[in-house]
């Protein structure tokens, strides 16, 4: 016989959070991803979204601050195919210190992907360098990176022209490139390594292929640059992958083919 004075409650303060959260960036109008629009927000941490044609693909957190978090993103989408940058929105909100703690991204995706929203959140877009041991690592078809690679033609520009240490050239290329380009030695005092190659920089700009053959050929014939679908990496051994599309040796670029692989 059912209790007339007694009933079960269930309390879900985490689902509440995150249609509060929804319900606010609802109000808002997606800005493009531009400086000009991240410059304008506040210096706060928070959350936000990334709209492509005004269709939520990702919910991102800035531990920071908004913009500093945001102009990663811009800087990576810059260099990508198959992708445009004024096809590029967002909207964020600044969330409390505090707040913080119960993860408010966390709540929103979950939020979102109940209908089926934000699918960069789980294919790989947030991912920064990663990292060595992934260098072999298939990546599927719908990964990010795959649907968007590297842009081999993006301009490297206002490179420092004259002779100069192969160090020196490979620090600028490496701050300057919208992706990563990781080489060996390149976190440990072992870079002065490069110390030993001086170059010649003729042309103040490069695009990213003809910068990867320049460099190829200024190093010893057991040294390669390969290219995977988003990032670049150079080591002083032969460098295989089933994901690679192009490899640099002796100033020579070499795509990859599938019997080649």
């Amino acid at each position: 016989m059912p209790l007339e004075n007694h009933a079960e409650f269930k309390l879900s303060i985490t689902k509440a959070l995150g249609d509060q959260l929804a319900a606010a960036l609802r109000t808002l109008t997606p800005a493009p991803l531009t400086e000009e629009n991240i410059s304008s927000l506040p210096r706060h941490k928070g959350v936000y979204q990334l709209y492509r044609h005004g269709e939520p693909v990702y919910i991102g957190k800035a531990d920071v601050t908004l913009g500093q978090r945001l102009r990663k993103h811009l800087k990576k989408l810059s260099g990508r195919e198959n992708i445009h940058l004024e096809w590029m929105s967002f909207k964020a909100l600044s969330v409390d210190e505090d707040f913080a703690a119960v993860a408010p991204e966390k709540l929103l995706i979950d939020r979102f992907q109940e209908d089926g929203q934000a699918p960069w959140n789980e294919n790989g877009f947030g991912i920064n360098d990663p990292g060595v041991e992934r260098d072999t690592t298939v990546f599927g078809e719908d990964h990010f990176d795959q649907i968007y690679p590297a842009n081999l033609n993006w301009v490297i520009r206002d490179l420092p022209q004259g002779s100069q240490s192969l160090r020196a050239v490979l620090k600028f290329a490496k701050a300057a490139l919208p992706y990563t380009f990781r080489y060996a030695y390149y976190r440990t005092n072992r870079e002065s390594f490069y110390d030993q190659f001086e170059v010649v920089i003729e042309q103040s700009n490069m695009i990213a292929s003809e910068f990867f053959r320049f460099v190829s050929s200024q190093l010893p014939d057991d040294w390669q640059i390969m290219v995977l679908p988003g990032y670049a990496v150079m080591y002083p051994r032969v460098l295989m992958s089933q994901s690679a599309r192009r490899r640099y040796i002796d100033g020579r670029e070499i795509l990859y083919s599938d019997s080649a692989r």
